[in-house]
């Protein structure tokens, strides 16, 4: 059940699962929600998990590119929910944080602008609780750290 109402959010996020296919990732979930936390895109391949947050607007707003509106606190709750679902899933892959911007013609819903951001971003590393989603996580699963090399 998609979560997102406002049709230029769909039409982008269709378009950013496309773009993620194009590239050999399969799409495994869309709206993921934890709580409050939500990933828009999860996209797998053999070796890799792929979080990915799509940003899409009819306009640049003063030059700002869609992708540029993932603050920190959006990238935290980011980690935080993908944590959960690696954790819920038992996920043992390689994750990673996309960002993908999308501009669309508000009269023809045309796609006229698009970025994928491939690794936008690498969590820090800190400590979990045992069975607790207290918001802090370590990319620890199965006894392996799970890192970039």
């Amino acid at each position: 059940m998609a979560f997102v109402t406002n049709p230029i959010g769909i039409i982008g996020e269709e378009e950013a699962a496309r773009m993620l296919e194009k590239k050999g990732f399969r799409i495994v979930e869309r709206n993921w929600r934890m709580g409050h936390l939500e990933i828009d895109l999860i996209a797998e391949s053999k070796d890799e998990i792929v979080f990915a947050e799509v940003k899409a607007r009819t306009s640049t707003f003063g030059n700002i590119r869609p992708e540029e509106y993932v603050d920190e606190i959006k990238r935290r709750r980011m980690i935080a929910a993908a944590n959960g679902y690696i954790k819920y899933r038992k996920i043992e892959k390689l994750p990673r944080f996309d960002i993908i911007g999308i501009l669309v013609n508000p009269l023809t819903h045309e796609i006229i602008y698009r970025n994928h951001l491939e690794n936008a971003f690498i969590p820090r590393v800190r400590t979990i609780s045992a069975g607790s989603f207290s918001g802090q996580w370590k990319w620890t699963h199965r006894h392996k750290t799970i890192g970039r090399k």
